[in-house]
């Protein structure tokens, strides 16, 4: 059983540059980001041995946010070794963000 990871500016590349792992991109005043919350919640209690979940605040990485092109939220990236291999925008269904992670796996 793993727990969702919130990620700071200092250890963004750290955690993600390593392995698999999925990271949403969200924001506390967005109300979707936080109905997928417990969604996230649940996969990470899920699959958390097979890809890091993680979340980064949108309104304190805005260098990521650039980086990796984000500019709506909720906004879920799948990366492997710190590079994009799957991507979901928007809202999403606990079913579909397992697909996407049993893809990248």
């Amino acid at each position: 059983m793993s727990e969702v990871v919130h990620l700071s500016a200092e250890k963004f590349d750290e955690v993600t540059s390593n392995g698999l792992c999925l990271v949403d991109f969200w924001a506390p005043w967005c109300g979707p980001c936080k109905m997928l919350s417990p969604i996230l919640d649940q996969i990470a209690e899920e699959v958390g041995d097979k890809i890091l979940i993680a979340k980064a605040n949108v309104d304190d990485l805005p260098e990521q946010c650039v980086k990796f092109g984000v500019r709506n939220v909720p906004e879920i990236l799948i990366l492997r070794d710190g590079q994009v291999v799957g991507q979901l925008n928007g809202m999403q269904s606990k079913a579909k963000i397992l697909d996407a992670i049993n893809s990248a796996l």
